[in-house]
């Protein structure tokens, strides 16, 4: 596994991922051959065009909220929410406010 973290110690969400004006701002926690945790911040109006992943993903939105649209469907996902998606299924996201999310990734 790779991590830049140490096990057992407690860290605080906020202070491990920041906002950027200029571009969406991601920071890997942990990853392995099989998946893995990924931060993201998206200041509001910023997006993550229509794309794939070859992982099952659950998206957490930890602060503010956001548009995720699949398979031409768009949800509204605020803090405190969770939305599930499948391997290979195309994707986007925008940020309706300043956002920060937490990203599960696991290889079946």
């Amino acid at each position: 596994m790779k991590t830049n973290f140490k096990f057992g110690e407690v860290l605080k969400f906020n202070e491990l991922i920041g906002y950027n004006a200029e571009k969406v701002e991601f920071k890997q926690i942990f990853e392995t051959s099989n998946g893995g945790v990924a931060l993201v911040a998206l200041k509001a109006g910023q997006k993550l065009d229509t794309h794939t992943a070859p992982f099952e993903v659950m998206v957490t939105v930890c602060e503010g909220d956001i548009e995720f649209t699949m398979l031409d469907m768009s949800n509204r996902v605020k803090a405190g929410e969770f939305l599930l998606m499948g391997a290979n299924v195309p994707h986007s996201v925008v940020a309706n406010s300043d956002s920060k999310l937490m990203l599960v990734k696991v290889k079946d």
